[in-house]
């Protein structure tokens, strides 16, 4: 809602989660398909693999806890494609 009063779309993609999958409108399919590819990247890398809540101090472990979380995530895309 805080998006929407700024005049901003968010564009996230529905998870049907055994239901029914909801499709965007033809405009914001186009705006979806334009988001790049380092943006879903770092997205999945704060979501999914530990890259927003960083308990390390000083910059080699918080690069190094940063590349773990680039590694499995590397790791998962290439399950993905094997599907």
């Amino acid at each position: 809602d805080h998006c929407r009063e700024l005049g901003h779309v968010p564009l996230i993609d529905h998870n049907p989660r055994g239901g029914e999958k909801e499709h965007f409108e033809p405009a914001d399919e186009v705006r979806y398909r334009e988001r790049t590819v380092a943006e879903r990247t770092n997205a999945r890398l704060k979501d999914e693999f530990g890259g927003r809540n960083i308990m390390v101090k000083g910059h080699a472990k918080v690069m190094s806890h940063l590349m773990f979380g680039l590694l499995a995530l590397g790791a998962d895309q290439l399950m993905r494609l094997r599907r």
